[in-house]
């Protein structure tokens, strides 16, 4: 099982991945897991308060309880015969063992201590925080929910790094924390919003401007609609003179060009003779 390139193994002795795919780790070596326990482990690992009953529900969700129940005994009784199995089982309640490390809670960690901003680290290590989506290209109720949560989260943390870069006016900082979520979810404003307000603060006019009809044009191409006032406002003070410039010239009367039949400020010349006698 190929190891993820943004996400470094933690050096702990069991270590559950759940974030660009599934993989549970035993230092750094792989542990093979069927699908169907995987299922279970990944379940357990996203619902840690979750019951037997709960649990059961989500993961056989179109079975009775009681036939959905023996499967998850079933299901626990296969992983409990591995030495590795990284589970803590009691009467009523199944949750991971306390020393497994799980990437979810780094990304959910990491969002709380931005949140926060109390440790000024946080912020160098939310840009790869979370970088990929959970369990791509599974589909169940469950998991499409809670991919969704972390992606909600993690748009929101790195909004929320570039602003408080931009108000210490680290610019770079920002700019690359505004960019990462703007890949994330490129037709999202706030990122966008920020990459604007980043440039204006910097006074690169041009790039502001420019990031905004970038925007626009995507935003019109995609679903049709125009920027929010409140990114429209943002460029109001840039704009304000090209646009009086472009009003004032089209509200001044051009002057027609030189007719030959018109000295310039005098009165009209009589007709050519031959117009005359036409």
């Amino acid at each position: 099982m190929a190891a993820d390139p943004f996400m470094s193994t933690p050096d702990v002795d069991v270590s559950l991945h759940l974030l660009g795919g599934f993989r549970l780790l035993h230092g750094t070596a792989p542990v093979v897991v069927p699908r169907g326990l995987q299922r279970v482990i990944a379940l357990i690992g996203l619902r840690p308060g979750a019951t037997r009953s709960q649990l059961a529900g989500l993961l056989w969700p179109d079975v009775s309880e009681e036939r959905a129940l023996s499967s998850l005994r079933t299901a626990l009784w296969r992983l409990r015969q591995d030495p590795c199995c990284p589970l803590e089982v009691t009467a009523d309640t199944v949750r991971l063992d306390p020393t497994v490390w799980l990437d979810v809670d780094e990304l959910t960690g990491t969002a709380a201590r931005v949140r926060d901003g109390v440790d000024p680290r946080a912020a160098a290590g939310a840009l790869a925080a979370g970088r990929h989506d959970l369990l791509p290209g599974w589909y169940d109720d469950w998991v499409l929910l809670e991919r969704e949560r972390l992606r909600q989260l993690r748009l929101h943390m790195l909004e929320q790094v570039a602003g408080q870069h931009l108000t210490a006016g680290r610019h770079g900082e920002a700019l690359e924390a505004a960019l990462e979520a703007m890949a994330a979810e490129p037709l999202r404003e706030t990122p966008h919003r920020l990459v604007v307000r980043i440039h204006l603060a910097e006074g690169n006019a041009f790039e502001a401007v420019h990031a905004f009809y970038v925007y626009r044009d995507l935003l019109l191409r995609e679903l049709r609609l125009e920027p929010s006032p409140a990114m429209c406002a943002l460029l109001d003070e840039t704009l304000a003179p090209i646009r009086r410039a472009t009003r004032e010239t089209t509200a001044t009367p051009r002057r027609a060009p030189g007719h030959p039949g018109r000295a310039p400020g005098g009165p009209a010349r009589p007709p050519s003779p031959s117009r005359r006698n036409a």
